[in-house]
């Protein structure tokens, strides 16, 4: 099963380079990235999850609503992008499961920062997807953890997918910046030897970051906005031509038997 997540967040990626953008525009950027991917997953007729922080839910309660309407997962981003605290994770699951009207059983931390299991745990969440496991300077350090989901502290950890015995990430800098055949060929293999494959990505790749004023590096704006369109449709129609199938976490987590029968409320 190929999981795709979107983590649904203001745009405030800008500020980490020094560049100054508006609440307005961040979330303006967020909402034309998030109606693209609903797009290409309709069109393919799959299914993804959507890691929502409180605040773009709040500020974009339609686009929330119709991700859940549409049969996508909605899971926790926390509430701020830039800011968090354990209370947070409760905070932000209550709010999206009432704007939704379904349960949230699902957490990443922004960033895939560490983050405290007993506390994710205490809020009531079955998953945490936080973990790249791999090695990525003044960002990652995790070649100790293993490489597919496991359990620990009774939370269940569901790494970002790297690929065997190097661990060379598949994240979404790997997508833009990779030629397309050889991430599609890395991901197969990982498929193959993991039987699963998580792979993130943002709504704001989808728009065009080539705009001087935001200050996004080479490695970032490189097949941004229509091409990532493109490059992801193209992505998943080589999979399902394979009859690979696609899923939610909880699709995933449920043909593990690792979730209880009824998970909505």
């Amino acid at each position: 099963m190929i999981l795709l997540s979107f983590d649904t967040e203001e745009f405030d990626m800008p500020l980490e380079y020094g560049k100054q953008i508006s609440f307005d525009e961040q979330m303006s950027i967020s909402i034309k990235g998030t109606n693209s991917i609903l797009e290409i997953l309709d069109k393919h007729q799959i299914k993804a999850t959507f890691f929502c922080t409180a605040t773009f839910a709040l500020h974009a309660k339609e686009i929330t609503k119709k991700i859940a309407s549409n049969g996508h997962e909605i899971a926790s981003h926390g509430y701020h992008h830039s800011q968090f605290e354990n209370a947070h994770l409760l905070e932000s699951k209550l709010i999206l499961e009432k704007l939704t009207q379904t349960e949230v059983i699902g957490f990443r931390m922004a960033r895939m920062q560490p983050v405290d299991n007993d506390a994710i745990k205490q809020a009531d969440y079955l998953y945490n997807s936080s973990i790249n496991p791999t090695y990525l300077p003044g960002r990652y350090n995790h070649f100790r953890k293993p490489r597919t989901f496991f359990k620990e502290q009774e939370l269940i950890q569901i790494p970002a997918s790297v690929s065997p015995i190097i661990r060379f990430p598949l994240f979404w800098l790997s997508f833009h910046n990779l030629p397309l055949k050889l991430y599609t060929w890395i991901s197969k293999l990982t498929h193959n030897k993991d039987s699963y494959l998580n792979i993130y990505f943002h709504p704001w790749e989808f728009t065009d970051l080539h705009k001087t004023h935001l200050g996004m590096p080479p490695y970032v704006k490189r097949n941004s906005g229509a091409k990532m369109i493109e490059r992801m449709d193209k992505f998943i129609t080589h999979f399902k031509n394979q009859n690979y199938t696609f899923g939610t976490f909880k699709d995933f987590l449920e043909s593990q038997n690792l979730t209880p029968i009824t998970l909505s409320k």
